[in-house]
């Protein structure tokens, strides 16, 4: 989660720099025509993405040039700075995935001086971006990773419509790498597949136990034992429930047959019924069922939030 303060101060810094920064001197520095700032190969040897660049006093005029079309994120680093090691590759990979909606402008603040004054540097590593030559978002200091996404994530939403460049290249970009398939949940979805939810649990529950914060072993599991209840309900439940919908046991094995047979709204509508004509601790029981099988759909699903409306409306 992102500390509030923090992203206080990256406003407040945010600010600053729109109010105070002035690059025209910058601006007016000559650059030869048809030369492009560029920079070398990574520090392990591979090549390094068309989209990060390396800036100095006598080109950065061409990254101002640029920002009109789209944003241009700048690095500002030293050799000898701690935090910018960790940050830098951050920056240099997300560029590189932005396949061209941002530019990643690096700028040796030691070897730059004049840049390192325009933008009234008081600390390293400071990220400045730049839209139509002016700076319109900052942060200092090293950031996580999905930190710094996210604010990659809204620069590029905020400036879309301004900056051309922004969809040109998200329309040239090649489509995502489809993520590699984890064995681990092949197998268990595998298990599934087969009617073995026995099997499926156990590997879902054994995936989960090494990485609790894993959202699709999370679904599997609560897919699994669903399916793993409803193979034990005969046909004649639903038919039972109906007769006699007072009864929650009946209500719940029904719903858990209804749901694995694709049928989510009459599962709902049964269990809603059956708080709706018990009193506690039968009700709670209820409750409790029907609040597992929402939390199989996603929240806004059409079928939860109908029942949502339904079960408030029964409960008060």
């Amino acid at each position: 989660m992102t500390d509030p303060r923090s992203q206080a101060a990256q406003a407040a810094l945010s600010a600053a720099f729109s109010r105070a920064v002035d690059l025209s001197s910058l601006n007016r520095r000559p650059t030869a025509p048809g030369t492009a700032p560029d920079g070398p190969a990574t520090p392990d040897g591979a090549a390094r993405s068309e989209y990060v660049i390396d800036v100095t006093d006598a080109t950065f005029q061409q990254a101002l040039q640029a920002s009109a079309s789209v944003p241009i994120v700048v690095d500002l680093w030293a050799s000898w700075c701690g935090p910018c090691k960790q940050l830098s590759p951050v920056l240099e990979k997300l560029a590189a995935e932005g396949h061209g909606t941002w530019i990643l402008a690096k700028v040796d603040v030691d070897a730059n001086p004049g840049i390192s004054q325009a933008f009234q540097v008081q600390s390293i590593p400071t990220v400045v971006a730049l839209a139509g030559g002016q700076p319109v978002a900052a942060f200092s200091g090293a950031q996580p990773e999905p930190q710094v996404r996210a604010w990659i994530t809204q620069l590029i939403d905020q400036l879309r419509d301004a900056l051309p460049g922004i969809r040109e290249a998200e329309a040239a970009a090649p489509p995502p790498e489809p993520e590699p398939e984890d064995p681990r949940l092949t197998a268990a979805q595998d298990a599934a597949d087969a009617g073995d939810f026995p099997a499926a649990v156990a590997a879902y529950q054994a995936i989960l136990d090494a990485e609790p914060g894993n959202a699709e072993a999370a679904a599997g599991l609560a897919w699994s034992r669903l399916l793993q209840r409803a193979a034990t309900v005969d046909d004649g439940a639903v038919a039972r429930s109906d007769h006699q919908p007072d009864d929650v046991t009946l209500a719940a094995a029904a719903a858990d047959l209804e749901v694995a047979s694709g049928n989510a709204s009459a599962a709902f509508s049964r269990l809603v019924t059956a708080i709706a004509r018990n009193v506690d601790p039968e009700r709670a029981q209820a409750r409790a069922h029907l609040l597992d099988l929402f939390a199989l759909f996603a929240p806004d699903d059409p079928a939860v939030m109908t029942a949502r409306r339904a079960l408030a409306a029964a409960l008060y």
